[in-house]
């Protein structure tokens, strides 16, 4: 048998691991900021560009989208070479997959602290950054499929089918969260609005934390975890159940995020059993994987990109059983908006990305310079200390999950609010947010170390660029392959064809009908736009981040309803595109914030929180009380707006901005009166007048005490 001489493209694999490891550097950092900033709102420096709200953004989408995607392609063009015995179908689509990739993320670093964004969460870029991401997904595409086309292995091994899966389904999701009207070059507004925009937003968002975060990845298990233990996988059949129940069943679980809210109550109970079942096939996975090293557990002695696998397998199968958990109603009223989820996310970030892509630069390194790990030792400290990162960080968050979620719902013996007052239970806290920022440096310190041994790895050796590898040209088909997955595997265009069908299904049973059935979100008729200077406001407000710290969606529970006020109804959003209900409370809920505080208290809030609310870890917002409200572009919004089906007449877009000014005026005057002299046309003004709109559009009676229910 005439054997094929070819050789893989290491070059690229190499380009791909030093943007990892610079971007994890990066990215962490910034995480490190952040987490300094809970603590120590003055950490932000005085500037715009660098407070939480804007900030925050910037660290998730450089963790995700830098530090991991470009993890993922490292072990994507490494592994798959080596399954299918041939080098990637173009060296040039390569090259600008690396050098697009690394532009688009230079590109949202630079416009987030800008404050150009979508608002939406983990999909905040602009639009002209949407298309940019579309199209070097396609040229990764296109490689990946050319390289699938012309291979010299028949099989296309399991990490290959979860590669399959990745590549189609995040088109699928980003191409849908990503609609939007473009306004002008960086503003655009989403198609979908309140209701309807939530549910995509999280089937979006749920959905990249599992064909960005997770399969990917299990791809790279099962190339790299066999390879490193020298073993084969433990079960080819479990790797087939675990890999089709698990694209199915994932996509329909986002509706688990908004529990207890606006959403259609058919929507949410989906979201839950489907979050329930998805323990089975996510285990089925770790199980996979850990079963694997059967034979060869004393390897993890000595090995510490093994010590690093386990360990991510471990978070993995940690974090997808608690994932289903929190999807239960009665965990979720407690779990939900504390830094519960934020300790979830991270045990999967932190160990199951993070733990097992220093695993494979690890062991990848070394072996495209053809040489030896610097220093094992140095290897296995970082293992330590990245593993007492992750407990310091994940632990106090926990806690202060525990604490203040029960905190919030607790009442005194006289049936009133035992904390009225949101702050002091952020306050409570405090300390643990202080242990989780020690975690983080501790995380990022084990960064540093496997930085400088990686360095000293590849000064001790010589990449080899084009390594050489020969194959026999693909073998004709063997009765013994005749199984029906085995066929199936011989076709990767119909393989990526079924994926995609199990991967829409879900989306579509939950998403037509809260489109189409008007019941579904049903409207109210006191709840009109917002006016041209509420608008604006609600801009600043996405501009700034707001939404990262503060809900706006008070959910049906007794000890909600007597701190906020009345629940949210689906109708009160019919008019919010982008939909603003947030993930997290660092501070309080505001969707009823309107009217209930005047309009001095406002200005003094933006201008320095400690005046209205001592000991507040929020930061100042000086420079909206100096920046001129811009208005050049104020009647294109509204115009955009109203092709989306927002009601804005003739006459309210053509006397916009006199309507604006009449009603700044306004607010100016008030705080004239009130010794506070600011200019009608500065942001602040703005910002307060949208602040003073949210929640005024309806008027709820109030409950009688025997009409509530106090066991919510």
């Amino acid at each position: 048998m005439q054997l094929e001489q070819f050789n893989y493209d290491n070059r690229i694999v190499r380009n791909f691991g030093i943007a990892t490891i610079i971007w994890g550097i990066v990215g962490m950092t910034i995480g490190l900021l952040v987490a300094t900033q809970l603590v120590w709102p003055q950490m932000n420096f005085g500037l715009q560009y660098t407070t939480f709200g804007r900030v925050r953004p910037v660290h998730t989408n450089a963790v995700i989208f830098a530090f991991v995607g470009n993890g993922i392609f490292m072990g994507v063009y490494y592994s798959l070479q080596r399954v299918l015995k041939a080098r990637m179908f173009s060296d040039a689509l390569s090259k600008l997959h690396f050098w697009g990739w690394q532009l688009i993320i230079v590109a949202s670093a630079i416009t987030l602290p800008l404050g150009l964004t979508s608002s939406h969460e983990y999909a905040e870029m602009e639009w002209p950054i949407d298309i940019a991401i579309t199209l070097i997904w396609v040229v990764f595409g296109i490689n990946m499929f050319g390289t699938i086309i012309k291979r010299r292995e028949r099989h296309m091994y399991v990490a290959v089918w979860f590669y399959i899966a990745t590549f189609v389904t995040v088109a699928v999701l980003h191409i849908v969260n990503s609609i939007q009207l473009p306004v002008a070059g960086w503003k655009s507004y989403y198609v979908y609005k309140g209701v309807q925009d939530a549910l995509v937003q999280w089937w979006y968002g749920h959905n990249a934390v599992a064909f960005f975060l997770t399969t990917p990845y299990l791809g790279m298990m099962y190339y790299f975890l066999p390879k490193m233990a020298n073993r084969p996988v433990y079960s080819y059949k479990l790797s087939i159940l675990h890999f089709w129940s698990l694209i199915f069943i994932y996509i329909w679980a986002g509706p688990h995020h908004l529990l207890y809210t606006a959403l259609p109550s058919w929507v949410q109970s989906l979201g839950v059993v489907f979050s329930i079942m998805l323990i089975a096939p996510s285990w089925g996975g770790m199980i996979n994987g850990l079963l694997t090293l059967r034979g060869a557990w004393d390897k993890v002695r000595t090995e510490p990109m093994l010590k690093f696998m386990v360990v991510a397998l471990t978070c993995y199968g940690m974090a997808t059983f608690e994932g289903p958990m929190l999807s239960l109603k009665q965990v979720n009223a407690i779990a939900h908006f504390t830094d519960w989820i934020v300790a979830h996310v991270h045990v999967g970030a932190l160990g199951w990305n993070g733990f097992m892509t220093f695993g494979i630069l690890y062991w990848l390194i070394p072996r495209i310079y053809k040489t030896e790990l610097y220093s094992k030792k140095l290897a296995s400290t970082h293992f330590w200390i990245g593993t007492l990162g992750i407990l310091f960080y994940a632990i106090p968050m926990y806690w202060a999950a525990v604490v203040q979620g029960l905190m919030w719902k607790e009442f005194t013996p006289e049936g009133v609010l035992k904390y009225p007052n949101f702050l002091a239970t952020t306050l409570e806290i405090l300390p643990m947010h202080m242990m989780r920022a020690l975690g983080g440096a501790l995380y990022l310190s084990g960064v540093f170390l496997m930085t400088f041994n990686l360095i000293k790895t590849m000064k001790q050796g010589k990449l080899l660029a084009n390594e050489p590898a020969e194959a026999p040209a693909l073998l004709p088909v063997q009765v013994n392959e005749q199984s029906q997955h085995r066929r199936l595997e011989r076709k990767p265009i119909l393989f990526m064809v079924l994926a995609l069908i199990a991967i829409l299904i879900g989306g579509m049973v939950e998403m037509v009908p809260t489109f189409t059935i008007s019941k579904n979100v049903p409207t109210i008729a006191s709840v009109k736009p917002y006016t041209a200077l509420e608008l604006q406001g609600r801009d600043l407000y996405v501009r700034e981040g707001c939404v990262n710290c503060h809900t706006q969606t008070i959910r049906p529970f007794r000890s909600e309803t007597a701190r906020y006020g009345e629940y949210s109804k689906a109708g009160e959003y019919v008019y919010d595109t982008p939909f603003l209900w947030g993930s997290k409370r660092t501070g309080p809920d505001l969707h009823r914030i309107g009217s209930k505080y005047p309009n001095k208290w406002h200005f003094d809030h933006l201008l320095d929180p400690t005046i209205t609310s001592p000991g507040s870890i929020m930061p100042s917002y000086p420079w909206l009380i100096d920046q001129q409200l811009d208005n050049s572009i104020l009647k294109d919004k509204m115009e955009a707006l109203r092709k989306l089906g927002i009601p804005y007449t003739d006459a309210a877009i053509a006397n916009a901005e006199q309507d604006l000014h009449k009603q700044a005026q306004k607010i100016a005057d008030d705080l004239k009166q009130n010794q506070v002299n600011v200019l009608a046309d500065r942001e602040i003004i703005a910002v307060i007048a949208y602040l003073q709109r949210l929640g005024t559009d309806i008027k709820a009676a109030p409950k009688a005490a025997e009409d509530v229910n106090v066991n919510q």
